[in-house]
């Protein structure tokens, strides 16, 4: 007589969920911290508020890299992350900002905060649309400025007012609204970015970059706003050299592309 198979019951079904569970609970985590950073938005606590942003843009670098890393990707995981970057890098820091100074600019500071929001949700759309695409040269580029720099570049004027650099009385009534316009351009354009995500780092160089990265953290624990406003500084010199970087990779396909077919008429 055959004895039935007794089923052992698990919590999680195989190795692959197990793998898919860490990165989503990252993912999860930034989700708290961004709405924890509104908390202290409306606390007055903006120092903490702009932190808070930035450990959630930390993990959602991280989140992403170590589910490829340990092939725990899933479809789930994808939306999932678009979700948290519209709350944290989206909706929080337009309320920050709003409680910080556009609430003094009455209804059009409200408008300004709508406009960000609704230009990040069309961003990750329209990431999540080309995200499926066929892997090309074109993936070293983001179209427009992903979500994490367009939530660091809103929060500019904030993090400049805390650094220290503002020794001359700025007009912030003028330069936030500026901000969040051209920040909003920048995520719904087609503006080439640096996406950093296949930079190929040789071994040899692989110890100065670990010191580099130590040094960075070090300073940025130190000097929190001041590196931050150097680094934003850094990036927005970086874009029209992305743009220019562009170009010249696109030019040099497009004639080797013009080459192949020149080649093909010959044979025939």
């Amino acid at each position: 007589m055959i004895e039935p198979q007794k089923k052992n019951f698990k919590i999680v079904s195989d190795k692959k969920s197990a793998r898919v569970i860490l990165p989503n609970m990252l993912t999860l985590i930034g989700v708290c911290i961004g709405l924890t950073s509104i908390r202290f938005a409306l606390d007055g606590r903006f120092e903490i508020a702009i932190i808070a942003i930035i450990f959630a843009a930390l993990i959602d670098g991280l989140d992403g890299r170590i589910a490829r890393l340990i092939k725990g990707t899933s479809k789930v995981g994808k939306e999932l992350d678009s979700l948290t970057d519209m709350i944290s890098f989206g909706v929080a820091p337009a309320f920050i900002m709003y409680f910080w100074k556009l609430n003094t600019l009455g209804r059009f500071g409200w408008l300004l905060c709508l406009i960000y929001v609704i230009c990040v949700a069309l961003r990750l759309a329209r990431f999540n649309v080309n995200s499926n695409q066929e892997t090309s040269w074109k993936d070293n580029f983001f179209e427009g400025v992903p979500s994490p720099a367009g939530a660091i570049l809103v929060l500019t004027p904030l993090i400049f007012s805390l650094s220290g650099f503002d020794v001359v009385k700025l007009n912030y009534n003028l330069i936030v609204p500026v901000f969040f316009v051209i920040t909003s351009f920048l995520l719904i354009s087609k503006f080439p970015s640096y996406s950093f995500k296949k930079i190929v780092i040789p071994r040899k160089t692989t110890i100065f970059l670990l010191f580099g990265i130590v040094l960075f953290f070090g300073l940025l624990l130190i000097y929190t706003f001041n590196v931050i406003t150097i680094s934003v500084i850094i990036y927005l010199l970086l874009l029209p050299i992305s743009f220019f970087h562009y170009q010249k990779i696109k030019k040099k396909h497009e004639n080797d592309k013009i080459q192949d077919d020149d080649d093909l008429e010959d044979i025939l």
